[in-house]
């Protein structure tokens, strides 16, 4: 293989699998068509989805890939964190296991080089869905290189000229790499090479605070890295719901989890010790060395290399490629979908967009029937334990808008099924306006609370509101019953005085 890039670490069974799926080393790219309706640049989510949406409505679709298909939530992001953080949770309940009457070691052994040959395993066994031969089959003339415009209707990659019709930019974002002196040159790590870790780091620094650090920070921590989380502001997830944001801390700390907030690193050294990082945090200037150090402090969109400037599409560096709200650029001939031009950077974020691409680009005629990014009904959700899930507004976001707020709050503690699974931690809080059962936003705050978020959210994307939840049937025991709860207190308020008067007058009637 000449590209050192598909070598991925370590060069094992399954990671071999992974590349023979989504970058094959005998490929050999097609004879481009005379002309596309579309073509991609990008096979990650946004791409894959628009290429094979496309393909199979009778276009004729090209789409480019320079690294692996499937982009980073197969290969670096959602895929390899989740399988990761599975065996984390396992510990996790190992640590309580004498809580519900089981004798196990409290911290069991863990095989670090176990864990990670699991995930890898598992992201190789699923990669087929994202092969380049699968979505050849599906009608979609796969090229892998360099893609990049070469002005008027073309595309060049792997020296041949791909002509299109339209043409959809998808060509995601890495990670950000704040500037501290000494860390590039002591090395670190990012979601791109985490994965490729076979040994456990005995001591792992975690720089940001954010969803990615947290998710990565709680999961090397119970499988058995001393971390410590660095992050700039004073409290983790800080966008999220505070009460929320303030659990996942609290627990952080519980486990052991090192916390220095309002941290600013000074520099990175290599010294005897290890990778010394000095950082000054509430006034106070310290020095800690460690093993390996993950950078997690936010994504930077894909947009060198692109010749944007040759097609007249204007873009950020940091902010990425400029589109409305029709996901068009300013090129009317030229789409972009997912991390490269959207504030939400998640796989389901990117799947929705690619469809709202392939409908304006394709079928949209003197622009009629176009679908706007603003629609959307967007949840999110940070796989801590507990996991934080969010939908709609926040409070601080509606109360901007002008929109005052009713908020029916249920605790997990107080709901039977999270009771007996001992997963009480966390909430259920359903904002509506005042007054009205109308869904202003939502957070989730439980062990499942990716999974709970999708009720409301449904409700939310479809004009249902909170008090026809109240109506709908919950099977008992489930930790869904959260949002029953919260529906039947809002249907509570519905209970006037003049209401209730009206109920004691008819029933004293019935009496006599």
């Amino acid at each position: 293989m000449s590209d050192d890039r598909l070598q991925l670490i370590p060069w094992d069974t399954h990671n071999q699998n992974l590349v023979a799926h989504v970058h094959p080393s005998d490929w050999v790219n097609p004879e481009p068509e005379p002309i596309y309706n579309l073509v991609v640049i990008g096979a990650g989510t946004a791409g894959l989805v628009t290429a094979a949406g496309a393909a199979g409505l009778g276009a004729k679709v090209a789409l480019i890939e320079k690294h692996l298909m499937g982009g980073d939530c197969l290969n670096v992001g959602c895929v390899p964190s989740k399988a990761t953080i599975a065996s984390s949770r396992l510990v996790g309940d190992f640590r309580h296991a004498s809580d519900f009457g089981i004798g196990v070691p409290r911290d069991p052994e863990i095989d670090f080089a176990a864990v990670m040959g699991r995930m890898r395993e598992i992201r190789a066994g699923i990669s087929h869905h994202d092969s380049a031969r699968r979505f050849q089959n599906l009608g979609v003339d796969v090229f892998f290189g360099d893609g990049f415009f070469v002005g008027g209707n073309a595309i060049a990659v792997a020296g041949k000229q791909l002509r299109f019709k339209k043409a959809v930019i998808a060509t995601g974002a890495r990670a950000a790499i704040p500037e501290i002196p000494g860390l590039v040159e002591a090395g670190y790590l990012t979601n791109e090479t985490v994965f490729s870790l076979t040994e456990r780091p005995r001591r792992f620094a975690v720089i940001g605070g954010g969803p990615i650090g947290c998710e990565l920070a709680q999961a090397f921590d119970r499988l058995g890295s001393e971390v410590i989380l660095f992050h700039k502001n004073a409290h983790l997830l800080d966008r999220e719901d505070a009460d929320a944001a303030a659990i996942v801390q609290q627990q952080f700390m519980d486990e052991g989890i090192q916390l220095v907030l309002n941290a600013k690193l000074q520099r990175v050294e290599t010294t005897e010790a290890g990778k010394t990082l000095s950082y000054e945090s509430n006034g106070q200037t310290q020095a800690i060395a460690v093993d390996e150090i993950l950078v997690a402090t936010g994504r930077q969109p894909n947009v060198e290399s692109l010749n944007l400037e040759a097609v007249g599409v204007n873009y950020d560096r940091r902010q990425g490629v400029e589109v409305n709200d029709y996901l068009e650029t300013s090129n009317p001939k030229i789409y972009a979908a997912g991390d490269v031009c959207m504030k939400w950077k998640f796989t389901h974020a990117a799947d929705a967009a690619a469809r709202i691409v392939i409908k304006n680009s394709l079928f949209s005629v003197f622009g009629l029937g176009k679908s706007r990014l603003s629609d959307l009904t967007m949840p999110w959700s940070t796989y801590t334990d507990p996991e934080i899930a969010h939908v709609g507004l926040y409070e601080q976001e509606a109360r901007a808008k002008g929109i005052d707020l009713d908020t029916f709050m249920v605790p997990m503690s107080s709901v039977d099924r999270a009771i007996a699974d001992g997963e009480t931690q966390g909430f259920v809080k359903i904002q509506v306006k005042k007054g009205t059962d109308r869904i202003v936003g939502a957070t989730v705050v439980a062990r499942h609370g990716g999974d709970l978020i999708s009720e409301i959210t449904l409700a939310m994307a479809n004009g249902i509101g909170l008090g026809a939840i109240a109506n709908v049937i919950h099977p008992y025991p489930t930790q869904a019953e959260a949002i029953k709860k919260a529906a039947d207190a809002y249907n509570r308020t519905r209970l006037t005085p003049f209401v209730k008067t009206l109920f004691e007058r008819w029933l004293a009637w019935q009496r006599g």
